[in-house]
């Protein structure tokens, strides 16, 4: 299985980790748009963060993960939900030119700032923003982990354009049962020595015996993760709503009604003027399906 996440825990430690490996995901993504080749190496971190951390806080609903920065990229954007199904999306700042094949994270984004936002089907939705300040993706996630959820955490993420991986390491809270004290550091040390084409390139019991053959290392039954787009008319519809009424009125004008594309997948929706004066009328309402 090449998509996959993996969950496991060291015995008589506080510690957890989770490992996580793509390949026809992250390939679907890329497929969707001709990303250069930086941008296709941030996606792949992005969906393989993004996996981790809906896998990691246990959500039962949708977790985006939202980089926005000032520089010629300037939109990464990744969503996971707990079925496994994942999606991305890169855009550059209009009339940037494209980035050099070496760029790196902060070269690329410039300042800016992440967002992680918890959706869940039942309960408050939840938005965390942290600074653009690390020079990295999973640095600037660290960072965010510290502030907000005061959790030791670390996390290791690589891709090359066709495969994307991810490690993470958490420490959890005390329990009040005795543990190893030096648990965290230990393992923390020893998966700071991966490589980025071990993280892409070993199958994940391989990479995991590889840097804890020494370590009593429980691991748990893997998750199959996969593309997948939530976009739907009741969505795309919401989403024309939030242009209001007046600029929607405008458009169908001017156009006979309104054809947008969900900019994850690229499918098309097309609404009459009917329809969206009866989304206007009644946004409650659920707008009819075409057959």
């Amino acid at each position: 299985m090449t998509d996959q996440i993996q969950r496991f825990l060291f015995d008589d430690t506080q510690v957890r980790g989770e490992i996580v490996s793509l390949e026809a995901a992250y390939a679907e993504v890329l497929d969707k748009q001709a990303y250069p080749a930086p941008v296709r190496r941030l996606l792949g971190e992005m969906l393989a963060a993004v996996a981790l951390l809906t896998d990691t806080v246990k959500l039962d609903g949708t977790l985006s993960l939202e980089v926005r920065g000032e520089g010629a990229l300037a939109l990464l954007m990744a969503e996971s939900n707990p079925g496994g199904e994942l999606r991305a999306i890169a855009r550059l700042a209009e009339g940037a030119d494209l980035p050099d094949a070496a760029a790196g994270f902060r070269e690329l984004l410039g300042e800016g700032h992440i967002v992680i936002t918890l959706d869940p089907r039942e309960g408050r939705r939840y938005q965390g923003i942290v600074e653009l300040k690390e020079a990295s993706l999973a640095a600037c996630l660290e960072a965010y982990f510290a502030q907000s959820e005061q959790l030791p955490t670390r996390l290791w993420l690589a891709a090359d354009g066709q495969r994307a991986a991810g490690l993470l390491l958490q420490q959890l809270p005390d329990d009040g049962r005795p543990h190893d004290p030096d648990a965290w550091e230990r393992t923390v040390h020893l998966a700071d020595t991966v490589r980025d084409e071990e993280l892409l390139g070993l199958a994940q019991h391989e990479l995991l015996h590889r840097l804890y053959h020494e370590e009593t290392v429980r691991v748990f039954e893997p998750k199959a993760l996969r593309f997948g787009c939530t976009c739907s008319r009741e969505r795309i519809a919401q989403s024309l709503l939030s242009l209001g009424a007046e600029e929607l009125r405008e458009i169908v004008a001017e156009q006979q009604g309104i054809e947008t594309e969900c900019h994850f997948c690229h499918t098309r929706y097309r609404f009459g003027a009917a329809e969206v004066e009866g989304l206007i009328e009644a946004p409650d309402a659920p707008p009819p399906t075409l057959h």
